[in-house]
C-alpha cells in the first residue's frame, strides 16, 4: 500500500518554561491510501494532538508531516486551508453547525463558500448524500429537531461533499449511544470500502475493534499497534476482546 500521510518523529509541545511538556514525543506514524485506522489511548496521551498534526489542523515543533509528498510546514495557511478543504474531511464527537440554518443549508455551507456558480450541483450532491446515511427526508429541519446520531450523520455528509482522500473522526461516537454509534461506524466502513481512508480517534474498544488498523498511545508516544482482518459483520465480540487484552497488556 503507499503511504499517503508520514509523520516522522513528530514534536508537539504546550505550556512554557517548567511547565512545558511535549504532549507528542518523538511519534512516528503512518497512514496508507485507502486505510481504516484508529488510535487509542487514554485521556491526555496525544491523540487528538496527533490527528490535528497530520492533518495540518496544527503546527509541530519538530520532526515533519507529509502529505503526498509534500512536507506541510513549507505550505502558507492559504494553502493548508485548500488542502484540507480538497482532500481531507472532518467528523467530530459534537458538529459544529449553524442553528438559524437547516440541515441541507449546514452540509452545503462550506463548499457554497468557494463555489456559489454550482449552487445546484453542490446542493443535488448534498442530498444525494444525506439518503445515502439515511437521513434524505429531513433536509429542512433545523438542527434542534434531529438526534444526535441523525447530527452526525450529517456532520459526515458535509465531511464528504468535497469527494475526500481521507476523513478525520475525532471521538465521532463519543456523545452517541450503542445503536447510533454502530450506525455510525457502518456509515464509516462504507466510506472506507469505497477507497476513502477513515481515521478515528477513539476510547471506545468496540469502535476501534471495527478498523483494521490500531495504534496505541500513551503520554505523547506510540507504544504498540494492533492489526486486524478487515470486518465482515461477524467476529465483533472477538475482534473488541482483542483490542482490550492489548490494552490490558500495554496498561492503558
Amino acid at each position: 500500500m503507499e503511504k499517503m500521510i508520514i509523520g516522522d518523529h513528530i514534536v508537539k509541545s504546550f505550556g512554557e518554561g517548567d511547565e512545558q511538556r511535549n504532549v507528542l514525543d518523538g511519534v512516528s506514524v503512518y497512514i496508507n491510501e485507502g486505510e481504516f485506522v484508529a488510535v487509542m489511548g487514554p485521556s491526555g496521551s496525544g491523540k487528538s494532538t496527533l490527528m490535528f498534526a497530520l492533518s495540518g489542523t496544527d503546527g509541530v515543533d519538530g520532526g515533519k508531516v507529509v502529505f503526498d509528498g509534500k512536507d506541510l510546514s513549507t505550505l502558507g495557511e492559504s494553502e493548508l486551508a485548500d488542502l484540507r478543504r480538497s482532500k481531507m474531511g472532518f467528523v467530530f464527537q459534537q458538529p459544529t453547525m449553524l442553528k438559524n440554518l437547516n440541515i441541507l443549508d449546514n452540509i452545503i455551507l462550506p463548499s457554497m463558500r468557494d463555489n456559489r456558480k454550482n449552487a445546484a450541483k453542490i446542493s443535488l450532491k448534498a442530498k444525494e448524500l444525506m439518503k445515502r446515511v439515511g437521513i434524505a427526508e429531513l433536509e429542512k429541519r433545523n438542527i434542534t429537531q434531529v438526534s444526535g446520531g441523525q447530527l452526525q450523520r450529517a456532520g459526515i455528509c458535509r465531511a464528504l461533499m468535497n469527494s475526500p482522500r481521507i476523513i478525520f473522526g475525532d471521538e465521532p461516537t463519543g456523545a452517541l449511544n450503542s445503536k447510533s454509534a454502530q450506525g455510525i461506524m457502518d456509515i464509516f466502513s462504507e466510506i472506507n470500502t469505497d477507497g476513502t481512508a477513515v481515521m478515528l480517534v477513539t476510547h471506545d474498544a468496540q469502535v476501534a475493534a471495527r478498523t483494521q488498523r490500531i495504534m496505541f498511545m500513551r503520554d505523547g508516544k506510540m507504544v504498540s499497534e494492533l492489526k486486524l482482518p478487515k470486518f465482515v459483520g461477524t467476529d465483533m465480540d472477538g475482534r473488541a476482546q482483542k483490542v482490550m487484552v492489548r490494552m490490558q497488556e500495554i496498561g492503558i
